[in-house]
């Protein structure tokens, strides 16, 4: 199988929502096919169906005042964090493809991280099996993961820590969760790492672990093929 990869940069969240929200009508009429957006966030906040706001330690008048936004959106988890340094992947999947196993679809997501980690950084990763989704190194958590699956096509995704500011989760409690931590691939090299390199490395790790063909196609070609008319700047 193929699906479709578009690197869309650095992009404002509310921007990559619409892009979604869109990709996801195509994709049940079927005149799409499956992609996966690969993006970088500014600041950020969002929370998800079972999200609660006491879970953000700022006020939203301090949040705006730095810039920062906050989206309620339709994804399962609590509040988390995107921003600069910080690979996200938004794939946009017909289940129906893919065994219609939600959890099976969750456990590769995660099983991109575990490997690449371990491969490319020689960092032990893992799930934690019992109770929360994402991927941790230790007590820490370095992949968060959020999806939302309407009519079994999928929506929303992953978040990978790379070179991110970990002291912006002091705004908010990860994900509800009060008795873990952060980290990220900086953090534990002790350097900075190649952003894009990993981008393409993150995507080509996603296409072994689904067993699909990527398709690259540039943001103008996204833009033109789903027909959002004035949307290719930035």
């Amino acid at each position: 199988m193929l699906i479709n990869v578009a690197y869309l940069g650095k992009m404002e969240y509310g921007e990559a929502l619409r892009l979604q929200e869109r990709l996801l009508d195509l994709r049940h009429q079927g005149k799409t096919e499956d992609i996966l957006l690969i993006v970088e966030h500014p600041p950020v906040l969002t929370v998800g169906r079972r999200g609660s706001d006491s879970n953000i330690l700022l006020s939203r008048d301090i949040l705006k005042g730095m810039g920062v936004e906050v989206f309620n959106v339709s994804r399962g988890g609590d509040v988390t964090y995107h921003g600069p340094g910080q690979i996200v992947g938004y794939p946009i999947m017909d289940l129906n493809n893919f065994g219609k196993d939600i959890k099976d679809f969750v456990w590769k997501v995660e099983e991109v991280f575990i490997r690449l980690l371990n491969k490319e950084f020689a960092i032990e990763a893992q799930r934690d099996e019992k109770k929360y989704t994402g991927v941790w190194v230790g007590n820490e958590k370095i992949t968060a993961i959020g999806i939302a699956v309407k009519k079994w096509i999928s929506m929303h995704g992953f978040a990978f820590n790379v070179n991110t500011d970990l002291s912006h989760f002091n705004w908010i409690v990860p994900c509800g969760i009060t008795d873990k931590g952060v980290t990220s691939v900086q953090k534990l090299v002790g350097k900075p790492v190649d952003f894009e390199q990993l981008c393409r490395t993150v995507v080509s790790c996603f296409c072994e672990v689904f067993d699909v063909q990527p398709v690259h196609l540039a943001k103008q070609e996204l833009y033109e093929i789903i027909n959002l008319e004035g949307s290719a700047g930035g």
